[in-house]
């Protein structure tokens, strides 16, 4: 018996000498098991993942509040013939382990290991790579559709989505057609009250409101679907019969099964931040990381953020359901009156943020890099149109890591360069950081960006010089100038010193404001041979491409070259295993500038 068994409460059963998990090789295996077996196989999967998930890393309070669900989805329905669609898919580890892959948790969002979300490539099982919030619906309405036009009625579609995804635009929209369009697809609804925190907004209020009074009247029903429940997610007789109910239904049908993120590992339980939504390498025994963290790009942001809201009054700021994540903390506690967390609504947060703007605040919207795909055009023309003075913070930008294609935050200077009027910046160390921020909620003729990785934070750089507001951060000849994006400066710097080694004379800057390109920059392009842009975003379209065109423009002659992400989806791995295959890390930039012509 390990520590972590001891945590687990709800095994009603002696433990058995033959692990039932070793025992389920795919979903039929489930189907063998009565009750009793199935509370001691949640007990063990509860404690297969603390273990696995503390040595490597990953979405544990998510998985341990669904373990009993996904059992009860794989033994009523029959997949792959159903289609089981998870949203978000960081709550698919049970559904994995269940279809046959409880040997690659070792390897769980390690390079070339098995991916965090939902893999095609990994199974037949996995249907939908989903790893961004609200969109099952939309998937499972077009599904059903294709179903129905086939003539394949012996197939079901379960969509799979938590509370906290309901407050997504994008869930009410494809509610509207599946109440309308009556095709019999299951919608299994995930309530435990929480996304990354506690779920806000009307949504949340009407479901705590079903939960506590029988006599509610479910909103789900007026839009043209069967409400069954609320029903426990963690009693799988319950689960069983509920399900069976939907499944025997020939029109839409919503399961409200309320459970408990982090059940049965009282660290996640016991988490009132999050329930251990995410962790790094931790002790199972306590739930505390195995390391004492470094400072981050983040918490230098969470504490610069709140020092400004301390001087400045008509600074607000925004969150779509991840206060914590992108350090907004601080802030929401100190100023609960101008913080605003909106729910996994990328779209209303923006244009919310010129709501605001236009009503004489200056709002900062924290969130991933990534998800501000979501919202481009609200920034465009929303935001950007009116020339309102709103400040985007862009955490995780660049190559992230174990999360995978879907998380990279590589899109973002290529989408944010065509907005007229925006100006971006990417600063190299915390002392930049604090001092671009600043100079952003000072901004009020425009849009401003800033964007860092998810990453601990370096020791500062200093300039040796500027020349407008270009800082240059190394001067040591004029066959290469290096223009470094942000937090590739000391990539910058290390490939500066291989090719000084190499005779090669190098100066490398730093614009901070990368968008649009300094007019500081453009001197210093005259006055070298070469240019080179080093950028964590997209190969084209961005920093590099803009460098170039107002290089040509201007009429410099130095031919300019950039290296950044490719333009493919990127699986997972440390930011230091992509770099290494984008040709991004610091050996990679040396050998093609020494094999380039240009020199």
């Amino acid at each position: 018996m390990t520590i972590v068994s001891d945590f687990i409460a709800s095994v009603p059963v002696p433990r058995q000498r033959t692990a039932l998990l070793e025992t389920v090789a795919g979903p039929a295996d489930l189907r063998r098991l009565d009750h009793a077996d199935l509370a001691e196989l949640s007990a063990e999967i509860r404690e297969f993942l603390v273990t696995s998930v503390s040595a490597v890393g990953g979405h544990l309070g998510p998985n341990l509040g669904i373990v009993e669900l996904t059992l009860a989805l794989h033994r009523v329905f029959r997949s792959p013939q159903d289609r089981i669609l998870f949203d978000i898919g960081h709550q698919a580890y049970v559904h994995k382990l269940v279809t046959g892959r409880a040997a690659g948790f070792a390897s769980l969002r390690q390079y070339g290991g098995l991916s965090g979300y939902p893999s095609r490539a990994e199974s037949e099982h996995d249907v939908i790579e989903n790893s961004h919030a609200s969109t099952v619906l939309a998937y499972a309405d077009g599904m059903a559709k294709a179903f129905a036009i086939n003539g394949e009625s012996d197939r079901h579609v379960v969509a799979v989505i938590g509370d906290g995804a309901l407050t997504g635009g994008m869930c009410w929209e494809a509610l509207n057609n599946i109440g309308d369009t009556r095709n019999p697809i299951v919608v299994v609804l995930n309530d435990n009250e929480r996304s990354y925190s506690a779920t806000v907004g009307s949504v949340a209020a009407h479901l705590r409101e079903l939960r506590n009074n029988p006599r509610a009247k479910p909103l789900f029903e007026d839009l043209g679907l069967t409400y069954l429940g609320p029903v426990d997610g963690h009693d799988t007789e319950a689960l069983d019969a509920a399900l069976s109910a939907a499944r025997a239904t020939s029109r839409p049908t919503i399961v409200h099964c309320v459970t408990v993120k982090g059940k049965g590992y009282p660290p996640a339980e016991q988490d009132e931040a999050d329930r251990m939504h995410a962790c790094g390498q931790i002790i199972p025994a306590t739930g505390k990381p195995v390391s004492a963290g470094k400072p981050s790009w983040t918490s230098v942001f969470e504490r610069e953020i709140a020092a400004i809201g301390e001087r400045r009054q008509d600074v607000v700021a925004i969150s779509a359901a991840m206060p914590l994540p992108v350090g907004l903390g601080t802030f929401a506690e100190r100023f609960p009156d101008r913080f605003f967390d909106v729910g996994m609504a990328e779209q209303h947060a923006v244009t919310s943020a010129a709501g605001l703007a236009m009503g004489g605040t200056h709002p900062v919207v924290a969130i991933y890099a990534t998800f501000l795909n979501r919202a481009f055009d609200q920034v465009l023309l929303d935001v950007a149109l009116h020339r309102l003075p709103v400040t985007f913070v862009l955490d995780r930008a660049g190559i992230t890591g174990p999360d995978g294609p879907s998380h990279h935050g590589m899109w973002d200077l290529s989408m944010l360069a065509m907005v007229p009027g925006l100006r971006v910046a990417c600063p190299r160390d915390a002392a930049r950081l604090r001092r671009l921020l600043q100079e952003a909620v000072d901004t009020e003729d425009g849009p401003t960006a800033i964007r860092f990785p998810k990453a601990s934070i370096g020791e500062d750089i200093p300039a040796v010089g500027r020349v407008g507001d270009v800082e240059v951060l190394l001067s040591g000849g004029n066959d290469v100038l290096l223009v470094a994006v942000g937090a590739t400066a000391p990539t910058c710097l290390a490939v500066a010193e291989a090719l000084t080694w190499r005779g090669i004379g190098v100066t490398v800057v730093d614009p901070g404001w990368v968008l649009p390109v300094d007019s500081g920059l453009l001197d210093l392009a005259r006055d070298h041979r070469t240019v080179y842009v080093v950028e964590d975003g997209l190969h084209g379209g961005g920093v590099g491409d803009a460098v170039a065109r107002a290089c040509g423009a201007t009429g410099v002659s130095a031919p300019v070259r950039s290296f950044g992400i490719p333009g493919r989806f990127l699986h997972h791995g440390t930011p230091q295993q992509l770099a290494r295959d984008c040709g991004l890390d610091a050996e990679g930039i040396t050998d093609s500038i020494l094999r380039d012509g240009g020199l």
